[in-house]
């Protein structure tokens, strides 16, 4: 399954001409099961984050060059655009870019400018790299009117990926362009079944947490600890597979115990920090069902389960209240149409 519709290739090359204009969007996106061991073949499931966005414009630059040659990021806060050489983009931007002009445009001097709009926090395991990549796809294949398919998108955002975390499982560049839940697993990509309406709570811990950092951090524990991996993967698979049997039941309160149990779990490795605990504690504290870490650890968000959207409310404001610089409610849903 893909979780983007394909599109029939087109074969209209506009000429590139300055002023012409392509825009791109995704989404953020939380882990809510399974982050650290999917890339060793463990079953992941991602959430949309839909009311976090990355949005791409690209114009043919007016300027001599090939690939990115111009790049501009706004102030998050509100101020004007800051605006540059390409050669100030981030690298697996400019990778990208370069990319893929070169596989659907071959042999063509294009260059192109970029501004990217981003509100979703960097280094909080949102998925920030990936959604701002494949905004940025988007964007060249509405420039380029390159028609392209899920798998397209999908290869590109992972090319970037790789230059930015290395090892990849591709659940990030999945769930990014999705408007459903994505579930992992063996390779294969669906939909999780959920049997009872639930939201989740996903708050800002305010700490930079590196998934390069964190992905180091696993393997060297991995490599001193012989068997470790392997106990690992089985004990990730064994409690996402509980949870989502919960989730598709309406079992709400299982599935959730299941979420505290992976927190553990993770933080084992040691892929927490005080303050994480802190708020996975608070968010038991406030009634939440069940609360983890979400995404590489180490920093970053913490994800918390809620049966109805008042108490999702709820718990979203006694996270602000303990500390937590922001926090995003989401829905899970099984339904629905992907971009």
């Amino acid at each position: 399954m893909s979780c983007e519709p394909d599109a029939p290739a087109r074969t209209t090359r506009p000429d590139p001409q300055p002023g012409r204009t392509g825009s791109g969007r995704a989404h953020a996106k939380a882990i809510l099961l399974g982050e650290h061991a999917v890339v060793y073949g463990a079953p992941a499931v991602a959430l949309p984050l839909p009311g976090l966005s990355c949005t791409a414009s690209v114009v043919f630059s007016g300027q001599p060059g090939h690939g990115l040659n111009g790049y501009g990021q706004p102030d998050p806060a509100g101020g004007a655009a800051g605006s540059g050489a390409g050669s100030q983009a981030p690298l697996e931007l400019r990778h990208l870019v370069e990319s893929t002009l070169e596989r659907f445009r071959p042999g063509e001097v294009l260059g192109v400018d970029l501004v990217l709009e981003n509100s979703i926090p960097v280094g909080r395991g949102l998925g920030s790299s990936a959604a701002c990549a494949r905004a940025t796809v988007n964007a060249l294949g509405d420039l380029l009117r390159l028609g392209l398919r899920a798998t397209d998108v999908f290869d590109l955002v992972q090319l970037a990926e790789a230059r930015t975390h290395g090892r990849s499982s591709g659940i990030d560049a999945l769930a990014t362009g999705s408007t459903r839940p994505v579930l992992l697993a063996g390779g294969r990509v669906s939909a999780p079944r959920v049997g009872a309406a639930a939201w989740v709570v996903v708050a800002d811990s305010g700490e930079f947490g590196s998934t390069g950092e964190a992905v180091a951090l696993v393997r060297e524990v991995f490599r001193r600890r012989p068997g470790r991996q392997a106990e690992f993967v089985s004990r990730s698979g064994t409690v996402t597979a509980r949870a989502l049997e919960a989730l598709a039941s309406g079992r709400l309160d299982i599935a959730g115990r299941q979420l505290t149990r992976h927190h553990r779990l993770l933080a084992s490795l040691g892929l927490s920090t005080p303050v994480l605990d802190r708020l996975v504690d608070g968010a038991l504290d406030r009634g939440a069902l069940g609360a983890k870490l979400t995404g590489g650890g180490m920093g970053g968000c913490v994800i918390a389960l809620a049966g109805t959207p008042e108490d999702a409310n709820g718990l979203a404001a006694g996270l602000v209240r303990q500390g937590a610089r922001g926090t995003w409610i989401a829905s899970i849903a099984e339904r629905g149409r992907d971009d």
